[in-house]
């Protein structure tokens, strides 16, 4: 299981980035990022094969696209 700045190294993004990805209220609201699992009163976890995964499915779409990179991160956001 990943802490929050493990997740921040591999993605790349930033603490509010993670958090508005997950915000169904926010403009980057990704139904596809994965969500984080409380594992105590104030801590939380990602699962590491979920996040791979997840980053995976960016890369690939990433280097199937011909358009830029606004138009990768709507088509994942679908």
């Amino acid at each position: 299981m990943l802490r929050l700045k493990d997740v921040l190294k591999r993605t790349g993004f930033s603490r509010s980035t993670i958090y508005n990805k997950l915000n169904v209220a926010s403009d980057h609201y990704d139904a596809k990022f994965p969500r984080q699992i409380r594992v105590g009163k104030t801590s939380v976890r990602w699962i590491e094969s979920e996040i791979n995964s997840w980053m995976e499915g960016y890369v690939k779409l990433s280097r199937q696209s011909q358009g830029s990179m606004a138009e990768i991160i709507s088509a994942m956001v679908v």
